[in-house]
């Protein structure tokens, strides 16, 4: 709680980290505040220093964009340009009213700026490290880095021990490096299934098939957007060239429809679909695993964004994610936003996202002094969240997807709700949405409040998941509220 920083930067992530040394090069003075503890987010998982890895690039794709900036971090931690806060889980994000919530001593009273709407700014609640400790940051802006999460379709067998998310695996492998198992599948929807089978068969797991439940025909119709993006041509290449060496067979309008096993995995069910997503009767193909790495695209991570109240559009593969103008800046003065939570389109878009807004929260911080913004920023942008869309909009869940369920799949894990269940709140009780659902059944009221569910307990319902504005983004000790101020 001393002077507030000029920008705090929440995700240290791609998007984060190339916001705060763009700042901090601008001469902003940042907070780089992470629930991590180090910096990279979850693209950039790489091993602890205990394990010893020798090459930990060899998991990644542009490891040296990553090095750049973690070797600018440290040079602005020495010179206090950059505060870093790792393990701070911010659970809040409040408008700061009180200037006398200074150091002692400190004389220095932060300037009305239009980015905060005329007064000091912002404060940032935050439960720090294992012993979780209370942590408060006064910043005038904020940009919103949050990330991503992994959308789950639930199916028969999905609680077996064995089956694990998608991007699961892939952080299994570049944090712990360790396999989900000797044989593994991979299923589900969206580029990250190619590059997660690529990963796995190259750290020596067999990849029998990499089950698709999108057409890639459906690129065919962007030929003239591919063509303006020939570093993902030449990344998809690479990643098809690998399953091609490793003799990984990619079946595509196929999708699992059922796991077997009894302790754990032991095989799945590989199903044709129609263009809604429907199984086909009798296309169910038994392959012999012992894992199930699945998922079906990224979720942006909103709760904080929807707390302040920040505006949010629909995406074209369904999910929601903020609606941002061409500075990244969210419906709500002071706060930006970058990466995934503007829409899910990869580690290169979120960078240069993250550039921009520093730019964009440097003029405004200084009263339109710092600059203009580089002109490739915004091309380039606008390039990639054209691409990015397109590959949402061809890996869309159809809404067939449901008839794979039997009535005795558990769709909420947390709370142990089979769609049974939820079919008869919808039937009989009359239920017509998520929300209403949720009150019959307590279905999305566990742990993971609905992250895992949501989704699938929309469609249920017959809808799309709606936002939730909670006032809480993850679990606080009740000391930690009894202490905050009256007035917040």
């Amino acid at each position: 709680m001393g002077a507030p920083y000029d920008l705090a930067v929440v995700g240290a992530g791609p998007a984060g980290l190339a916001a705060a040394v763009t700042a901090a090069d601008l001469g902003l003075r940042v907070a780089l505040v992470d629930a991590g503890e180090r910096p990279g987010g979850q693209y950039y998982r790489h091993p602890a220093p205990e394990l010893g890895a020798r090459r930990p690039q060899a998991l990644h794709h542009g490891w040296s964009a990553f090095t750049r900036r973690t070797d600018k971090l440290a040079r602005h931690q020495q010179t206090r340009a950059i505060t870093y806060l790792p393990s701070h889980h911010i659970w809040t994000v409040v408008r700061d009213g009180d200037p006398e919530a200074r150091r002692e001593g400190d004389t220095t009273e932060p300037p009305a700026t239009e980015a905060s709407g005329g007064g000091p700014g912002w404060r940032l609640h935050a439960v720090e490290g294992p012993d979780e400790r209370p942590a408060t940051i006064r910043a005038r802006t904020v940009l919103i880095a949050t990330g991503a999460y992994e959308r789950q379709l639930p199916f028969p067998g999905w609680t077996l021990p064995g089956v694990v998310g998608a991007g699961g695996a892939q952080a299994m492998l570049k944090s712990g490096l360790v396999l989900p198992g000797r044989r593994v599948v991979v299923a589900g929807s969206g580029p990250l299934l190619l590059a997660v089978a690529d990963s796995l068969a190259a750290a020596g797991a067999r990849v029998p098939a990499v089950v698709e439940a999108a057409d890639y025909a459906g690129y065919a119709r962007q030929l003239p957007l591919l063509a303006r993006n020939p570093a993902k041509l030449a990344e998809g290449a690479l990643f098809g060239g690998g399953l091609l060496r490793h003799s990984v067979r990619l079946l595509t309008r196929h999708a699992v429809t059922a796991v077997h096993g009894t302790d754990r995995v032991e095989a799945v069910t590989a199903s044709r679909l129609d263009r809604h997503w429907r199984p086909l009767p009798g296309t169910g193909r038994r392959i012999p695993c012992d894992a199930l790495a699945v998922g079906h695209g990224l979720v942006p991570q909103l709760e904080l964004a929807l707390g302040l109240g920040c505006a949010t559009r629909r995406t074209p593969d369904g999910t929601l994610a903020l609606d941002l103008d061409a500075s990244q800046r969210t419906s709500v003065p002071g706060v930006w936003a970058a990466g995934e939570a503007g829409g899910v389109g990869g580690a290169q878009l979120a960078l240069i996202e993250g550039e921009l807004a520093a730019h964009s929260i440097a003029a405004v911080v200084r009263g339109g002094a710092s600059g203009a913004v580089p002109g490739r920023l915004p091309r380039r942008r606008a390039r990639l969240r054209a691409f990015a869309d397109a590959m949402a909009a061809a890996h869309r869940p159809g809404d067939g997807w449901v008839e794979w369920l039997d009535d005795a799949t558990d769709v909420c894990r947390c709370e142990e709700v089979p769609a049974g269940r939820v079919r008869e709140a919808v039937v009989e009780l009359g239920a017509r949405d998520a929300r209403s659902v949720k009150l019959l059944t307590r279905a999305g009221m566990g742990w993971c409040q609905g992250r895992m569910c949501g989704q699938a307990v929309a469609c249920l319902a017959g809808g799309e998941p709606a936002p939730e504005t909670r006032p809480l983004s993850c679990p606080v000790p009740l000391k930690q509220l009894a202490e905050l101020p009256s007035d917040e």
